[in-house]
């Protein structure tokens, strides 16, 4: 394994269609526009093997629309839809899509209790009651060209 320090929005030393599994988790709203999110994309599509995927959670603008402006480093408006249309256009097949999947937080600086992690988990009615953040799931079209 090693650690890359760069912009994501810049080429990766990756090679093409060398990856399985790409995850973000609450990064893609604090790029500086919406050009750094379309070129991370792109080149996530890139890197990807053909059948690889991309898992995607995001505070969704939908849901939080005065709280998700209250971090300083949040740039750019995502929901569900939007990062979609995005992944679609790049070349990608949306698997799954959850409006509202997790809550905003899961703590609150301590560790979330495991036992009520896999609880919650495992209802996805409580979801639409609490979650606040989206949850994508793509794989890349194998007949894509990077």
């Amino acid at each position: 394994m090693s650690f890359i320090n760069q912009s994501c929005a810049d080429s990766w030393p990756v090679d093409d269609h060398s990856l399985d599994v790409i995850f973000t988790s609450n990064f893609l709203e604090h790029l500086p526009d919406k050009v750094a999110v379309e070129t991370t994309i792109e080149q996530a599509q890139r890197c990807l093997k053909p059948g690889g995927k991309i898992i995607c959670l995001g505070p969704n603008i939908k849901y939080l629309p005065g709280e998700y402006w209250d971090f300083w480093d949040h740039h750019v408006p995502i929901s569900e839809h939007s990062l979609a249309e995005l992944l679609e256009l790049k070349g990608f097949s949306i698997q799954q899509k959850h409006a509202k999947f997790l809550p905003y937080t899961m703590s609150d600086g301590n560790h979330p209790n495991l036992f009520l992690v896999k609880l919650y988990l495992k209802i996805p009615l409580v979801w639409k009651i609490l979650g606040k953040q989206f949850l994508i799931v793509a794989t890349r079209n194998s007949k894509t060209q990077a």
